[in-house]
């Protein structure tokens, strides 16, 4: 009875701070471990013990999963060079470059003991650093740098500090510490490997979304005790595990099984990685009273807790700096052509963004109970993390806006949208000319067309918002629709409540108002009007062919911002577009008339180029490529 109203103490604690820190704009981990500070000082209320083998085992398992599955396979791939750098070199650096400052500052402490602080506080938190990107805006590049980089970084601190402390426990070789962490990664690699690879064929026998979002919650932990017992890196196996889980997820799952499993996911992430920073300052009350045990004068305590969190801090920075001035000369001397020099904004940001959390606190309890000074440790790596939080996390989001880093633009999002969509709605009608056969009722594939013709439309409508257009037809389509099922759901609670229905029967017809109720709505999607910005087709999105890759001279428009050709009937136009060869301004395919399709159909020209505002993408109608 008291663990489960102390579980529901803290998930509603929880709750009410993340409101609030929503509604402020303040930083949620900070305002967690600020509320989890000052509780722990509240006469009467339970003493929570972070026990770092409930964190090891049962928290940083499922927060690791939930991180790499939704982490792109082909976007690590890309990015692998630089988080190898961050995740394991960076790593490597800051424990010896942190345990020299410790060992230096704090009175009678071995060598050893100050690596194994250094590997405490070398990892990151990924949570701390993607909820601050994400909220000011952070270049999706950098956001998933520093997402592989905690993703990897905990595996490789938490070997490092395995090593340190088999050094303090006796002498260990080089060779030796090199050993234990490759034999730890290649074991971690291939259960994960194997574990992921399982799973996915498990996953194709299942039906029931149910069966496979139970079957996603053992993932994490199978993989990590597996690769546990085999004297690998658990963290390591659940990160491949994950990966190669998210990236088979499309092939494997069905729709219902991957929507279920998604928002189970996202409600654990939400509410363990929440919890864990609120335990966190929950902490403070218990180190305080071991460290005044220690006898070291108060003033010293603040000096070596300031001096170990400025080492952290300067590790990182000095590292960023070092792999960017590398990377220029090596790139200025041309000695190697694949190296690829980030602005140095990039690097200033990726350098400040190294806000510690809960892996950092949990190694801090790891270390043996006869550890030199264990006490002080302890205590400077809760300050590591109470202080990277606020200093580097409430400094990150004005940094970026002063460097002036570019958002993520969602008019090119909508682009890159509309031209997935379109190329699916392509093949999508080839199939049903395939399929068709002349039983098939005509008005049965009519709908179908109208029904995959409808959804690249609506995905073209998110475009061309800086026009006067004041409702696209999927705007009107989506609030019309919106008020129908809400009149729907009213029928629907009275007949639930006459009785005229099984509770089954209900159930169903609910669920599929639910369903269509969240393909419709769109109201948390960012705007898409953006002042004087240019949406051209992204590089990632264009394709070529010989009709894009021509010179197209600049051509007089025919109209500034009209379709003759709807107001020639009376009709009225979504967005227009401009054939790049004659200048002929039609509308697009959302629009009743479709006239620059038309006119191309007539005159065989094949490029036309947006005519909305702050627009400029290009579309070949003979080769259906955006460019």
């Amino acid at each position: 009875m008291e663990v489960a109203a102390e579980l529901a103490g803290l998930v509603i604690v929880v709750l009410i701070v993340m409101a609030v820190a929503r509604r402020l704009d303040w930083s949620a981990p900070l305002c967690l471990v600020a509320v989890g500070v000052a509780a722990s000082y509240v006469p009467g209320l339970p003493n929570y013990e972070l026990d770092p083998e409930v964190v090891l085992v049962g928290l940083l398992p499922p927060l690791l999963y939930s991180a790499s599955v939704q982490t792109s396979l082909i976007a690590f791939r890309k990015l692998r060079g630089p988080i190898v750098l961050l995740s394991v070199g960076l790593v490597v650096f800051t424990a010896f470059g942190v345990g020299l400052v410790a060992w230096a500052v704090i009175p009678g402490l071995p060598l050893a003991a100050g690596i194994a602080l250094g590997a405490v506080v070398a990892p990151p938190d990924a949570v701390a650093a993607s909820v601050v990107a994400r909220r000011v805006g952070m270049p999706r590049k950098l956001v998933r740098l520093l997402e592989g980089e905690s993703l990897f970084n905990d595996a490789a601190a938490l070997v490092a500090l395995r090593t340190a402390i088999a050094a303090i426990a006796g002498s260990i070789s080089l060779w030796q510490v090199g050993l234990d962490f490759v034999l730890a990664a290649a074991v971690g690699v291939l259960v994960g490997f194997l574990v992921g690879t399982l799973v996915s064929f498990v996953r194709t026998r299942l039906d029931e979304p149910v069966t496979d979002t139970a079957l996603s919650f053992a993932v994490p932990f199978a993989a990590y005790l597996l690769a546990e017992i085999a004297h690998g890196s658990g963290v390591l196996a659940v990160v491949v595990a994950g990966l190669i889980l998210g990236h088979t997820a499309p092939r494997v799952q069905s729709g219902p099984a991957r929507l279920a499993s998604r928002l189970n996911w996202q409600t654990v992430q939400f509410l363990l990685e929440n919890i864990v920073f609120l335990l966190i300052g929950l902490q403070l009350r218990r180190i305080i009273s071991e460290v005044a045990e220690t006898g070291l004068p108060f003033w010293e305590l603040i000096g070596i807790c300031l001096a170990v969190l400025a080492a952290t801090i300067v590790t990182r920075v000095l590292w960023l700096l070092g792999i960017g001035m590398a990377k220029r000369v090596l790139h200025r001397f041309h000695v190697d052509h694949r190296v690829t020099v980030w602005p140095w904004r990039y690097t200033a940001v990726i350098a400040w963004a190294g806000m510690r959390g809960v892996v950092t606190l949990a190694a801090a309890f790891v270390l043996p109970a006869d550890t030199p000074q264990r006490a002080v440790l302890v205590l400077a790596a809760f300050v590591v993390v109470a202080g990277t939080l606020v200093v580097q996390g409430m400094t990150l989001p004005p940094l970026i806006r002063r460097l002036r880093l570019p958002r993520p633009d969602p008019a090119e999002d909508a682009l890159q949208e509309a031209a997935v969509l379109n190329d699916m709605t392509r093949v999508a009608l080839a199939k049903l000319a395939e399929l068709q056969t002349d039983d098939d009722p005509p008005e049965i594939v009519q709908r179908l067309r109208n029904r995959l013709q409808d959804r690249a439309d609506s995905a073209w409508e998110q475009l061309g918002r800086q026009s006067a257009l004041a409702e696209t037809p999927t705007d009107a389509y989506r609030r019309l629709r919106l008020q129908l099922l809400e009149t729907e759901r009213e029928e629907f609670i009275r007949a639930r409540d006459r009785g005229t229905a099984d509770d089954d029967v209900l159930r169903r017809v609910l669920a599929r108002l639910d369903i269509e109720e969240s393909m419709l709505d769109r109201e948390d999607e960012e705007p898409l009007d953006g002042e004087g910005r240019e949406l051209s087709t992204p590089v990632a999105t264009g394709g070529s062919c010989k009709h894009l890759k021509h010179e197209w001279q600049d051509i007089e428009p025919s109209s500034p911002d009209t379709c003759q050709a709807c107001v020639a009937e009376g009709a009225t136009w979504v967005h227009l577009r401009v054939c790049a060869k004659c200048g002929n301004v039609g509308c697009c395919d959302s629009s009743p008339g479709k006239h620059a399709t038309q006119h191309f159909h007539d005159t065989r020209h094949p490029v036309m180029v947006s005519f909305e505002p702050g627009e400029s993408w290009r579309w070949c109608f003979v080769d259906n490529q955006l460019g």
